[in-house]
């Protein structure tokens, strides 16, 4: 799982808080690390692959959304594989991890490892905790129609940028001057703890208001679509909605145990003794949670995938198929129409300026469907209600 108290873990001088919850139980630990991240890694990887019977996800355009979507699975995976990796050495090297607690050590390599380790993972996490604030961000602007492929550039520079430079910036104040002397105050840990968890809270409290702005504006969209707020229009508005909770209550679900795990341990870090009795239901609780972080942290990668796109099944479809790019389709039927010229009629000028009057609406589909990408009823209904399908 992804916590600050890894990092501070591969100071030799760590604080009594730390060493309470990282010696407890490491065996099952870290045995719970890899059984959660390695569940989480193999259905995830099921779920994005292609199915049998799918039809392929057809979209008006390329969105930057669906791109946002693979991109926060991608950070999920590596992050998973982070995990596996370093909890396996703990458990099958016990020897070589012991090695980090001596002071003054020669062997640099186990110190290596387990900052490079905890680094890995947090730059991971960090950047997926950007990416879902980018979809929020990305979301609304798609329906206010401000978005496009040009801005994935941008999200990618903010993402990785903020990222690394947040990951480095804690990581050096807490190592600074060198391993034998971080944690010998709280203005080492301090500023380690906030840029790790300044993106996980920035998603906590701005996501939740941007998605309901989203929501609004999509309520206001399909309103003035067609002039009425019919029933398909309705229920698109709720599986929107709906969308954007899962997804807040699969992050709330991942990530609140290490909010609670933090709070709890720094409460016993200002205590002069954390062993004493009075402390006992405190220190219980700071290690059911941990336990409880090895848990849901990894498995974030998968609950993230039914959330952006449901259950997509278990029948994997690993043939390579040419699939029809449906503007190619299209341009081919309109040559055959048009194979030869059709008599002008009066009806011709009806039908352009019914083409401009649907200009509007098209813009807002391809915006919904955008919000609505991998949910095919969801697809079905926006078709269906489109002026297009009805044949305005």
């Amino acid at each position: 799982m992804a916590s600050p108290r890894l990092e501070t873990y591969c100071c030799p001088n760590r604080d009594a808080a730390t060493q309470l919850v990282v010696n407890f139980q490491p065996q099952v630990f870290c045995g719970v690390c890899i059984g959660s991240a390695s569940i989480s890694l193999l259905l995830t990887i099921l779920q994005l692959l292609p199915k049998k019977g799918q039809s392929p996800r057809k979209m008006p355009k390329a969105s930057s959304s669906s791109t946002i979507l693979l991109l926060i699975s991608i950070c999920d995976i590596l992050g998973g594989l982070g995990i596996i990796f370093r909890s396996s050495v703990w458990l099958g090297f016990p020897g070589f991890i012991a090695n980090i607690s001596v002071v003054n050590g020669t062997d640099v390599w186990p110190s290596t490892f387990c900052v490079g380790s905890a680094m890995w993972i947090q730059l991971l996490y960090s950047a997926g905790f950007w990416w879902l604030f980018c979809y929020a961000v990305d979301s609304y602007l798609v329906v206010r129609r401000s978005a496009g492929l040009s801005t994935i550039v941008l999200y990618h520079m903010m993402t990785w940028g903020l990222a690394v430079m947040l990951c480095v910036e804690g990581i050096a104040l807490l190592y600074y001057p060198s391993l034998s002397s971080c944690e010998n105050g709280l203005e080492h840990a301090i500023p380690h703890y906030i840029t790790t968890y300044a993106p996980l809270l920035l998603v906590l409290v701005v996501n939740p208001i941007l998605f309901r702005r989203t929501v609004s504006a999509v309520a206001s969209l399909l309103k003035g679509r067609q002039g009425i707020y019919t029933e398909n229009e309705r229920r698109l508005g709720t599986e929107i909605q709906m969308r954007f909770f899962k997804i807040m209550l699969v992050f709330v679900i991942c990530w609140s145990s290490n909010i609670i795990n933090e709070t709890l341990l720094f409460y016993l870090e200002m205590q002069p003794d954390i062993n004493e009795m009075p402390l006992k239901n405190i220190r219980s609780a700071a290690l059911i949670t941990w336990i409880i972080m090895g848990v849901l942290n990894p498995m974030q990668g998968f609950l993230f995938t039914l959330a952006f796109y449901g259950w997509t099944g278990w029948r994997v479809d690993l043939k390579w198929r040419k699939r029809e790019i449906p503007w190619e389709s299209m341009s081919s039927s309109t040559a055959g129409e048009n194979a030869y010229p059709a008599p002008v009629n009066y009806q011709s000028s009806i039908h352009d300026s019914k083409k401009i009057s649907t200009t509007d609406s098209q813009q807002t589909d391809e915006a919904i469907s955008m919000l609505s990408e991998g949910n095919t009823s969801s697809d079905e209904r926006l078709t269906r209600s489109s002026p297009i399908y009805q044949g305005w």
